[in-house]
């Protein structure tokens, strides 16, 4: 019912991040559950015709338990998925809102646990760059985010890299406009 004569060749989702602590912290079920969703969405369209329908999934960085490893982990899903987010959504404090008191306390209101919070500025930047890590401007907070977290494994050219070894030159060239 739904693709058949809802959806005109895009849907837009909202599953928001695939690390299970920051999905939890946001009361919103696994990254599985969006997994099944997209393959039923796409085997739906393709049984009603219409098979280039495709999804446009939403994901959401600086959430409070969001961290940079976990950041990493979403760029990997990214990648392996065929995603390439072209916008990206900051977590901003809202009035009234659970992730709001998890973001100025540090501390989960439900277990009294800390909960990492990307409040600096730069830790935001490289968030927001690993979802977009295919961009060559993002490449030299990429690889930042890459050598903080010990993952130099992703710079290079194997199939689940998230950049390759040597900036692009239009990563030097944004760099140099900076």
């Amino acid at each position: 019912e739904l693709v058949q004569h809802h959806v005109s060749g895009h849907m837009k989702v909202a599953p928001e991040h695939t690390d299970a602590t920051t999905l939890e912290l946001m009361k919103k079920p696994g990254v599985d559950d969006f997994n099944v969703f997209a393959r039923q969405f796409k085997a739906a369209s393709a049984a009603a015709g219409k098979p280039k329908q495709y999804l446009v999934p939403y994901f959401i960085t600086g959430h409070p338990g969001s961290t940079v490893e976990a950041m990493i982990d979403l760029a990997l899903y990214l990648k392996r998925n065929g995603y390439r987010p072209r916008q990206v959504q900051d977590f901003i404090p809202a009035p009234f809102d659970i992730a709001t008191a998890l973001y100025y306390t540090g501390i989960d209101p439900f277990t009294g646990e800390e909960v990492y919070v990307a409040k600096g500025l730069r830790d935001r930047k490289l968030q927001r760059a690993l979802m977009q890590f295919f961009k060559p401007e993002n490449y030299f907070m990429v690889r930042e985010a890459l050598l903080k977290a010990g993952r130099q494994d992703l710079i290079g050219s194997g199939c689940d890299c998230l950049i390759p070894a040597h900036p692009p030159r239009q990563a030097i060239e944004a760099r140099r406009r900076q």
